[in-house]
């Protein structure tokens, strides 16, 4: 086992360690951890200079692997990243070069990574990972516990955009205080919230992903539903009631049955809309990884193909004379210009 490695197999800890050379079956896609890009030839230029490798962007973490020693690998979880920017580096493969620059940090440590994109003028793995990174900066709901946060509003949940209620009882007592408090207890596809009646800013949201088990027990208040969060978020244990305690045998069945869902098919909530798509029919196996598509068009959709225009014309096309270049040239498609197209150029 990798060393570092969290021994809790239900608690995810892709999102949220840096491991180095990890066995095969880490680098597996856990339940709901999705591919966004695949990029290829990438050099880490700071831990494995002159060694072309792959680099894999997931909803949860940075996978990079060598091409020639996949044992040689890194699982950057994206919770771990504290900044990202570019750096002028010295690679093995390209010389001096612009690359990804990443600080990240884990427990006590903190790592520097330096990726090179060996294709030339390319630098799809530095806007890759910024905006998958910030996605995932964005949908922490999804994913922590919140005490006392601005998810009520007039007495209503602020529902996220993935996340759909099933389950809304009232009159539901928080037992956190000596006498309790009264509240609402929500639950959704993706966490379980309770909100005070007299005091929305006193609320609790606990993701499913956060939560160890769900059970009843008996309390000083009598029977009581008890949520244990994961160590990892917190290691809380929080009670709640619920008058006649009839009706608490129903909510634990609905509750487990919603965690259960869950945990087969979690919810992340980390979302990607590219200019450009991937295409649907990535594989979910890292194994895999060379079936997947590289998306279309790195220039844009106003990528120039000059070749184009003789497309479905039998004459060939005749040389003109620009003035603008003072050279002989193909003529251009209907509504560019030279100037335009120099623009577009220069702006990429």
């Amino acid at each position: 086992m990798p060393k570092n490695k969290t021994t809790d197999s239900k608690a995810t800890w892709q999102d949220r360690e840096v491991l180095f050379d990890l066995p095969f079956s880490y680098l597996r896609l856990r339940p709901g951890e999705k591919i966004f890009d695949r990029i290829e030839p990438i050099e880490d230029t700071k831990g494995n200079s002159g060694s072309k490798g792959r680099m894999v962007v997931t909803n949860l973490r940075i996978i990079w692997h060598s091409m020639s020693s996949p044992r040689i690998n890194l699982s950057i979880g994206l919770n771990c990243i504290i900044s990202t920017s570019t750096k002028v580096v010295n690679s093995g493969l390209r010389g001096t070069t612009q690359a990804l620059y990443m600080l990240a940090a884990y427990k006590t440590n903190k790592y520097e990574f330096i990726f090179t994109n060996l294709s030339p003028n390319c630098v799809r793995h530095y806007t890759s990972v910024v905006g998958v990174h910030k996605a995932y900066a964005g949908s922490r709901l999804y994913r922590d516990l919140k005490l006392r946060s601005a998810i009520i509003q007039n007495k209503q949940l602020r529902i996220l955009p993935l996340e759909k209620i099933c389950l809304h009882e009232h009159g539901v007592w928080n037992l956190s205080s000596e006498s309790g408090n009264l509240g609402n207890l929500l639950a959704s596809n993706v966490r379980i919230v309770w909100y005070a009646d007299v005091n929305e800013a006193f609320n609790v949201s606990m993701p499913y992903i956060t939560i160890e088990s769900i059970t009843i027990r008996n309390s000083k208040f009598g029977d009581a539903l008890v949520i244990v969060i994961h160590a990892s978020s917190g290691g809380y244990v929080l009670g709640f009631r619920a008058d006649p305690h009839e009706r608490l045998q129903p909510m634990l069945s609905e509750l487990q049955t919603l965690h259960q869902a869950y945990t087969e098919k979690p919810i992340f909530g980390v979302e990607m809309n590219w200019a450009t798509e991937i295409p649907k029919n990535t594989s979910d196996e890292i194994e895999e990884l060379e079936e997947i598509g590289e998306p279309r068009g790195e220039m844009g959709p106003h990528l120039y193909l000059a070749s184009q225009l003789a497309q479905n014309k039998e004459e060939p096309i005749q040389p003109v004379y620009s003035p603008y270049l003072g050279l002989a040239i193909e003529p251009l498609k209907e509504g560019f210009t030279l100037k335009s197209l120099f623009e577009v150029q220069t702006s990429t």
